[in-house]
């Protein structure tokens, strides 16, 4: 127990420097990102710091546990949020026809080197680095642990850098943290840009959407994780923006990129009759679909717990408190999200389930609905309310998802820009009402020289307008604009009577028929049907 209570320079840093810190940021032109901020505070703080002379923190069984234990648990939050990306190929799989399957697959699947890349060469600088805009609450913030040349992202033990740009308080924070929470973030961003594929299956070039995926993966959802999802995010500041579990900063943005694309891209061929009335083109394997759906519920846990910080001091004054704290940095436990979650999914499930007439489709779609639509306020909620938001917001979605489609003829194949863009929206907003007044963030924790805005339905919906409109429609729209006049977005029309396939799985396919048939004349196995 003494070691639990002891827990980790990392952590006794920010109680150390509580007095010292308002004067940190004064210096600063610009708010710091807290890896900055923690980095002046450990040099300032290093005589006070039992162990700052035996090697870093790394040398003390306390502090070596909790940075040993934060990293591994980011680790295994990657490895739950992987099941995602898996659930998003399955269902997109399901939800395709023959003809298009494999396809379907190797776009989604391709997401992973595409964006894992460029998240890795300058997604990541962006996030520590965009938090001020730049231009309104000050420039560029300094990043320099997160450019693809720094030691730091690589194997690294700690100890004295070898670059003059990090510091050694550099190095014994982020050598065993860089990597994961690099990690966890590059999770985030192939969900995005899955939301993005699913929507526009069928019909589009794979290589338009990987650049899609780039723009919304390593770029523009980014930039709007560094504005509203980070402790010293401008939004954060100025608006008072609270969205703990991202629905407007993941799925809010990604709907409204694909609501973006398919202007577009157009609908499926087939998808409206000459009177302009929709045909419904159901899912090709359901079982596929509910599998898929499932594996995204499961790595939904991995998604949320990735979003806090397992233990924190969040003492603000004498005497040391430990907790759980969302990306803010404000207190919460596992067993709100838990309750919260579990909660959401339920009110969604039955909402979907009665709204859609026994849907499964719908059904399973609602509860997914139904955890992002609360999303950005699970951390605050009660289960009730989290219970109700849920099953408002997946009717108004379903109903608006049939509307637009009715209206200006949109053809989303599985309700992307419902389920993910129009609940992230309402979902943010939500917020803004129940949880008004609320502090955006914790102000005497991080040394605020004046006290950042609250939570406002004002603040929320601007957020929220900035997330879909703003960051997820226009550039969407620009980027698939310049792809269609460019005759590189969507694929020919033969080519997609035929199907996806033809062109180049087709050969495989053919190649075995004829083995089969071979076989077949030497009695050796029955032809294919």
């Amino acid at each position: 127990m003494r070691i639990l209570f002891r827990l980790a320079d990392y952590y006794q840093i920010w109680h150390i420097s509580y007095k010292i810190a308002p004067k940190y940021w004064k210096a600063a032109s610009l708010h710091p990102s807290p890896t900055v901020f923690l980095g002046r505070a450990l040099i300032a703080s290093s005589n006070a710091m039992p162990c700052a002379n035996k090697g870093g923190a790394m040398s003390d069984l306390p502090a070596a546990l909790n940075i040993l234990f934060t990293e591994f648990y980011y680790w295994v939050t990657v490895v739950l949020m992987f099941l995602i990306h898996v659930g998003f190929c399955t269902y997109e799989v399901g939800v395709s026809r023959r003809k298009n399957h494999m396809t379907t697959l190797m776009k989604n699947a391709m997401v992973i080197p595409t964006v894992g890349v460029t998240f890795y060469l300058f997604g990541w600088w962006l996030y520590s680095s965009m938090v001020n805009g730049p231009g309104i609450t000050g420039g560029f913030a300094p990043a320099t642990f997160a450019l693809p040349w720094n030691e730091l992202m690589a194997a690294h033990m700690g100890g004295k850098p070898v670059q003059t740009t990090i510091t050694d308080a550099d190095t014994a924070l982020w050598a065993r943290l860089n990597g994961v929470f690099w990690a966890a973030f590059l999770l985030f961003s192939w969900t995005t840009a899955s939301i993005v594929s699913g929507s526009i299956i069928e019909r589009v070039r794979s290589g338009a959407f990987w650049l899609i995926a780039v723009m919304l993966g390593s770029c523009t959802w980014i930039i709007d994780a560094a504005w509203g999802w980070h402790p010293a995010g401008w939004m954060v500041q100025l608006l008072g923006y609270h969205d703990a579990y991202a629905s407007g900063v993941v799925h809010a943005i990604a709907g409204g990129t694909c609501l973006a694309v398919l202007i577009n891209l157009g609908p499926r061929i087939g998808k409206f009759r000459p009177d302009g009335t929709p045909r419904n083109i159901p899912p090709q394997n359901p079982w596929l679909v509910c599998i898929g759906l499932f594996l995204i519920y499961t790595g939904f846990w991995g998604f949320y717990a990735a979003c806090n910080i397992p233990i924190f001091d969040v003492q603000t004054g004498d005497g040391v408190f430990y907790s759980a704290t969302n990306i803010y940095l404000q207190a919460t436990t596992l067993s709100a999200i838990t309750f919260n979650f579990i909660m959401a999914l339920c009110g969604g499930l039955m909402a979907g389930y009665i709204v859609s007439k026994e849907d499964p489709y719908w059904t399973f779609s609602g509860g997914l609905a139904g955890i992002i639509g609360t999303s950005a306020g699970n951390d605050l909620y009660h289960p009730i309310q989290a219970l109700i938001i849920a099953a408002i917001i997946v009717v108004i979605i379903y109903k608006m998802h049939y509307w637009v489609e009715r209206k200006f003829k949109i053809d989303d194949a599985v309700g992307a820009v419902a389920v993910h863009g129009y609940t992230g929206f309402l979902g943010v907003v939500a917020v803004g009402f129940v949880l008004w007044g609320y502090p955006s963030s914790p102000d005497a924790l991080l040394g605020h020289a004046e006290p950042w805005a609250r939570v406002t339905p004002w603040g929320q919906f601007i957020g929220a307008v900035i997330m879909f409109w703003v960051l997820g429609f226009i550039p969407g729209y620009v980027l698939s604009w310049i792809l269609k006049k460019a005759n590189l977005l969507r694929i020919p029309r033969e080519v997609e009577i035929a199907g996806l396939d033809h062109t180049g799985f087709a050969i495989a396919q053919q190649e075995d028929d004829e083995i089969r048939a071979v076989l077949a004349q030497e009695g050796r196995m029955a032809p294919a049907e």
